[in-house]
């Protein structure tokens, strides 16, 4: 099983995820490319296309041909390309970027919440371990991501803050998100889907974003996870991982071996 984390974070956003899988499955959570952690790419390659060029490249490293994938925001999305690629058995899409179209306003309206975190991003990058081990200065942080910021355990908010700052690909992914658009070819993805939701997602309101996962995936099954934020591992990672489970266990048996 292949757990991919969200855009500008990394492997971390699991940590709490792997031990409650790993009982029965074989569990690698993956940092992308071009992330504080991952393998180095160069800005002028940033783009989905390279992230998931690279986590193809991982799974020829370690010998998987396909697995199940779960992933987490541009994780999720990637899920769905890898899907396209033949490198997924199944996808668990946790609040799954993605859902705009090339130049509308969706596309817009999310490009500008991540250009108003430029200035906190960058002073995170100033400020080093600092702002790290600032109460408040980490519940502002995980505000972007958590609902319930105090049930995020510290050493989960400090690698969120971590690694939030010190995306290689930060801007260079915004432009290359801008000119290649969002999510397409789900009516290539014919493996099995379970989507989850989050209540109170500020990044990628379901209400909002969820619209062309609907129609391009009309056989999903889709979850909503209450009182929860858009990375709902930090909060509570128990439900994601029962979820996870019951998706690839509820699989007939040629498709989860």
């Amino acid at each position: 099983m292949l757990l991919l984390h969200p855009f500008m974070l990394s492997h971390d956003v699991w940590a709490d995820v792997v031990p409650a899988l790993s009982d029965q499955y074989d569990v690698v959570a993956m940092t992308l490319p071009g992330h504080w952690g991952g393998p180095p790419l160069r800005r002028r390659h940033v783009s989905l296309n390279a992230f998931a060029d690279g986590v193809e490249e991982f799974l020829d490293g370690v010998g998987w041909e396909t697995c199940h994938i779960a992933g987490n925001s541009i994780g999720g999305w990637l899920a769905f390309e890898l899907a396209r690629r033949g490198r997924a058995r199944s996808v668990t899409a946790v609040a799954p970027a993605g859902g705009w179209t090339r130049w509308s306003a969706n596309q817009m309206i999310i490009g500008g919440k991540f250009l108003i975190l430029v200035p906190a991003v960058f002073l995170g990058r100033l400020t080093g371990d600092l702002a790290r081990r600032i109460a408040v200065a980490r519940s502002l942080f995980l505000r972007v991501v958590s609902h319930d910021r105090a049930a995020v355990p510290r050493v989960r908010a400090e690698n969120y803050l971590r690694a939030a700052s010190h995306c290689p690909s930060y801007l260079a992914y915004l432009w290359a998100d801008l000119r290649d658009g969002g999510v397409q070819g789900l009516d290539e993805v014919t493996v099995p889907v379970q989507i989850l939701l989050c209540e109170h997602d500020w990044l990628v309101p379901p209400k909002r974003y969820h619209r062309i996962y609907d129609e391009g995936l009309p056989n999903a099954t889709v979850v909503t996870l209450p009182g929860v934020g858009h990375v709902p591992m930090l909060e509570n990672p128990r439900p994601v991982a029962q979820l996870i489970r019951d998706h690839i266990e509820g699989l007939p048996a040629s498709e989860t071996a």
